[in-house]
């Protein structure tokens, strides 16, 4: 898995600490890479891609689709639902663990989208 240069490169350093391979695009030099290119990087190490950046990255993977390319996976995630920031870092770290321990084959992502969302509380 790749974090998109928006989530802060702790995640992933705190991810693979728990034994996963997963890196951010600061930590790569993809930070100044545009979506098309970030995503073909991605796919070329069977990487699947955590970002915010719905709007962009699913007109790429619906013409990719039509051309017939295959992605590594898109993890979408909402600032409303999910904010971004040194407080939810913890958050993030908890979710994706569950998210790669239950997905642990390279290729679960391929061709895949995934929303990353907070789970409910029983309260509600």
């Amino acid at each position: 898995m790749a974090l998109d240069h928006h989530y802060s490169p702790a995640i992933a350093a705190q991810l693979r600490a728990d034994g996963h391979d997963v890196v951010a695009a600061i930590e790569m030099g993809w930070e100044t890479e545009g979506d098309e290119s970030l995503l073909s990087l991605c796919h070329n190490e069977q990487r699947a891609l955590l970002t915010n950046n719905v709007a962009d990255f699913v007109a790429i993977i619906r013409r990719w689709a039509v051309e017939g390319r295959s992605h590594s996976g898109l993890i979408f995630t909402s600032d409303t639902s999910l904010p971004r920031g040194r407080s939810t870092i913890g958050m993030y770290i908890e979710l994706l663990q569950e998210l790669l321990n239950s997905n642990v084959r390279s290729s679960a992502f391929v061709d895949r989208v995934h929303w990353l969302t907070r789970p409910r509380s029983s309260e509600q």
